[in-house]
């Protein structure tokens, strides 16, 4: 192949002089590049940001996916929108024809971490995370016996026997506690014995 058929990107002598006697000095002179006589400059990205009904149809797009609360969906769409005003009109709108709900959201969270065995306080904790207030689910936390929660919970990792050394049981309050778990219910759990009510 023909060396002509490809354009001379660099002239790595004259780059070399010129590195070689000022190390000061990164920047290329003119006659160094030989491509169109262009310099590619990095321009950045440019925000076309959406607006109008392109904006209200990405916000659907996000809400069809999953369940987003109120805070999570303005962050979410606002970094592809030209207007903050308008992305918080829109999720508002959106929240008031229950397109998005915060209970809605609170309610999955509260299903979602009981499920995988955490007690109240790491649910209070994931509804702050996603900027949910926990009065939002305030009654169905009250409903729950966490106290069988946390008891279950122990049996899954320490089995049913009641441990009677100290060392032991204090490992399995550290655990319930790191569970989320408030000490009356841990208590109760690692207390009470097999088959009691």
């Amino acid at each position: 192949m023909s060396q002509s058929k490809f354009p001379k990107l660099l002239d790595y002598n004259s780059l070399k002089q010129e590195l070689g006697t000022s190390h000061s000095e990164y920047t290329l002179s003119p006659d160094a590049t030989d491509y169109n006589n262009a310099a590619i400059e990095a321009e950045p990205p440019q925000n076309t940001g959406l607006t109008g009904s392109r904006l209200r149809s990405y916000a659907f797009a996000v809400l069809t996916r999953k369940e987003f609360s109120k805070a999570e969906l303005i962050e979410k769409i606002e970094t592809y929108a030209a207007n903050r005003e308008e992305v918080i009109n829109l999720v508002n709108e959106l929240s008031e024809q229950n397109y998005q709900s915060d209970q809605r959201v609170a309610e999955i969270v509260l299903s979602s971490q009981k499920r995988k065995g955490k007690g109240p306080q790491r649910i209070k904790l994931a509804l702050k995370n996603k900027k949910i207030n926990s009065d939002l689910i305030q009654d169905e936390l009250k409903e729950i016996d966490w106290a069988e929660q946390a008891y279950q919970l122990k049996i899954k990792k320490f089995g049913y026997a009641v441990e009677k050394d100290a060392k032991l049981k204090a490992k399995q309050i550290r655990f319930l506690q790191y569970r989320g778990f408030d000490m009356d219910a841990i208590m109760k759990a690692i207390n009470q014995k097999e088959f009691e009510d």
